[in-house]
């Protein structure tokens, strides 16, 4: 854990424009999870497709995973804060995911993966969120990288909080993964009572919070735990600050809108109808996924 170079000065804060509760679903083999970025939002919140949460101590609701599966068109973050989860996929990656860290994989032109539980009880919470790609990369060769917690970079703030890292960049500390169309920032942001954090952001880009521990407060507006919060994208805003009134622990994602069509059919995000015919038919003839 280090300590910022500098605090970035947010001169005005972003205000909530809503709060969103999650809709609980599940997904893979009966995996429970309260999706909180739905499809109606993705315009809204583009360059991000989706957001589960899930977290559990009861194996039934998680222990049976998610068997093989396809992806085409988009990435997929996943940060595990509790629990192990073993990632395999067509393209011949293996890596075990746990407490603190993330996997980041790229699906691009297609790759078929699967993620099973490496327990049989206790907890299991975390987050899965799909960023969505370029029409110029949809189609670039699949990718894939584990970082365990101590690889992700850290710090902590004079008053106490603590953030990692996850994307983008954070008072100076750079996060473990960039992408330079969308730019995406990731922060998993720890505050103890009475602390405040300010991020800076671009007033283009579109962003949210998610609690997932106690309450926070944005320009005196309350988010309470398990609801997102959209940043309003307001012209003179240079960033957003939080405060704690008590402790806290949240997500804050924020990145470039693509502005481009999304057309989605389950796993598959591409910009038109026929990227998803193809795609579809590829996965039907066994060339999505398959090793170059």
């Amino acid at each position: 854990m280090t300590h910022p170079i500098s605090t970035p000065a947010v001169t005005v804060s972003r205000t909530i424009e809503r709060l969103v509760t999650g809709q609980a679903t599940s997904d893979g083999a009966g995996v429970k999870l309260n999706r909180v970025l739905t499809q109606n939002l993705q315009h809204r919140l583009d360059p991000f497709l989706m957001l589960d949460a899930f977290g559990s101590d009861q194996p039934d609701d998680y222990i049976a995973g998610f068997p093989d599966h396809p992806h085409r068109g988009f990435e997929t973050v996943t940060y595990m804060i509790a629990g192990r989860m073993l990632h395999r996929d067509s393209a011949g990656n293996e890596g075990l995911l746990q407490n603190g860290g993330v996997q980041w994989m790229t699906a691009g032109q297609g790759v078929i993966h699967s993620e099973i539980p490496q327990q049989a009880d206790g907890v299991m919470e975390g987050f899965q969120l799909w960023l969505n790609l370029h029409s110029s990369e949809k189609m670039n060769a699949p990718w894939y990288r584990d970082f365990q917690n101590d690889q992700l970079p850290q710090f902590k703030t004079p008053s106490g909080v603590a953030v990692t890292v996850i994307a983008g960049a954070s008072h100076d500390v750079q996060g473990a993964v960039t992408r330079e169309i969308t730019q995406p920032v990731y922060l998993d942001v720890h505050m103890p009572e009475g602390s405040r954090f300010e991020q800076t952001l671009p007033a283009g880009h579109n962003a949210f919070i998610y609690v997932y521990r106690g309450e926070v407060r944005i320009g005196g507006q309350a988010v309470p735990v398990q609801r997102m919060a959209i940043l309003a994208n307001t012209p003179q805003a240079d960033g957003v600050v939080i405060e704690a009134s008590a402790d806290a622990k949240l997500i804050l994602v924020a990145g470039k809108p693509l502005k481009e069509p999304i057309v989605q059919y389950g796993p598959f995000v591409m910009n038109t109808k026929e990227e998803i015919y193809q795609a579809l038919a590829d996965f039907r003839d066994g060339r999505l996924g398959e090793k170059a």
